[in-house]
């Protein structure tokens, strides 16, 4: 019988961290029977992987980085916070998992701490029928925010619950771009072994046809799930507007699930008329579009990171540095460091300095990809060494 993955992610924001967990989903299901708990609302167009059973719960999400909201209408955030708690732990006591798998916590999702806390410990008291209690493991991105005014505080928190309830720590990068020291600073050491899986790529995005030259040329606008991408899309509209006519490239803008209606509304307004410009809401498949254009414009959050990467575009991105969040900022530079990408800083983003990035970024030619883009299937192998170790055994070692 295969081993059993209580796999629980709450993406808050964007999509990104839904993508990012629904690829490790889809690696683990040929190895595992995965449920997977989503905490947030589900977008037109992203698909359960085959053989994942999904728990929808109540969806919750953080408006300004501090306050949790419904995303439901229906039902308020007191109440949904009662109903998650409730159903999470029903999961456990019914799934009875090999393994509990938690994306991001205690490293972030610190409001969420209402119902994982009591998950962790029930997960701890728990005896399967072969005795023991599951292994948890959290998972991670690349890199962490590292601005926040209590970072200290709470990387010391983070550590002492990982001390406390975690048997693994798992971070999805290429360790040559990203350590986790470098963005977690805790005074006391983590303790808790760390493995480097490399970073995590859809299957469909690494068996993809190479890059060849587009047949026609254009760039390609988007922003991940597009809750926070209206600034970059406007400037970008003007900026494309400015560009010389007689060689200007079509501008395909994909808006993304999230964004909010009013703002695809004007965006609609702004380009009335021009036909040189082509919006839609969502693509089944970004990376596919990326390796069609001849410049990708977008913010820089992993998995739109990843697309680039894999699609070997000549690629410019404006990071979302709004409020504490320097992640993607972080990233951007790391990854322009390696000629994989250009970079404009968010605070110099205006029509006339995007014109000009996007005319340079035509000529750009990023180098190959060296990165370490395997991170499903060692996520996979990781997680079965973990669920074969003994209980009194040593912990895995540590991967570099």
């Amino acid at each position: 019988m295969s081993p059993t993955v209580l796999f629980y992610c709450q993406h808050s924001v964007g999509i990104g961290h839904l993508t990012r967990s629904f690829a490790i989903a889809a690696a683990m299901a040929r190895r595992f029977k995965v449920v997977f708990l989503n905490g947030g609302p589900l977008p037109a167009g992203v698909r359960v992987p085959a053989g994942v059973q999904i728990i929808d719960l109540p969806p919750l999400g953080m408006v300004g980085g501090h306050e949790i909201v419904s995303r439901d209408g229906q039902v308020d955030v007191a109440d949904a916070r009662r109903r998650r708690r409730e159903w999470i732990l029903e999961a456990l006591h019914t799934v009875q998992p090999d393994l509990l798998f938690i994306e991001l916590f205690p490293f972030g999702r610190k409001k969420f701490a209402f119902e994982l806390l009591p998950l962790l410990k029930a997960a701890r008291a728990m005896a399967r029928r072969r005795g023991g209690a599951p292994r948890i493991v959290s998972s991670l991105r690349d890199i962490l925010v590292a601005a926040r005014p209590d970072q200290q505080h709470h990387d010391d928190r983070a550590a002492w619950i990982c001390r406390r309830w975690f048997d693994a720590v798992l971070v999805h990068a290429d360790p040559r771009l990203a350590r986790l020291e470098e963005t977690f600073r805790p005074r006391r050491p983590l303790e808790t072994p760390v493995h480097y899986t490399g970073f995590v790529v859809p299957e469909r995005n690494r068996d993809a046809v190479p890059r060849s030259a587009p047949a026609v040329p254009s760039i390609l606008v988007s922003a991940g799930g597009g809750i926070v991408g209206a600034p970059l899309f406007q400037v970008a509209l003007e900026a494309h507007a400015s560009l010389p006519r007689a060689t200007r490239p079509r501008l395909d803008l994909v808006a993304g699930p999230f964004l909010p209606e009013a703002d695809w509304q004007a965006l609609q307004a702004a380009s009335a008329g021009r036909d040189d410009v082509v919006l839609q809401r969502v693509v089944p498949d970004l990376a596919a579009r990326m390796r069609a254009a001849s410049v990708s414009l977008s913010q820089c959050g992993y998995n739109t990171a990843m697309d680039i990467v894999m699609a070997g575009v000549p690629a410019l991105v404006v990071p979302y540095a709004e409020g504490r969040e320097d992640e993607q900022t972080n990233r951007a530079r790391r990854m322009a460091g390696l000629g994989l990408l250009r970079t404009l800083e968010p605070s110099a983003l205006t029509p006339a300095t995007l014109a000009a990035a996007l005319q340079d970024t035509l000529a750009f030619q990023p180098r190959p990809n060296g990165l370490d883009v395997d991170g499903a299937r060692r996520t996979v192998e990781l997680l079965e060494e973990l669920c074969v170790a003994p209980e009194a055994a040593a912990p895995l070692q540590q991967s570099a």
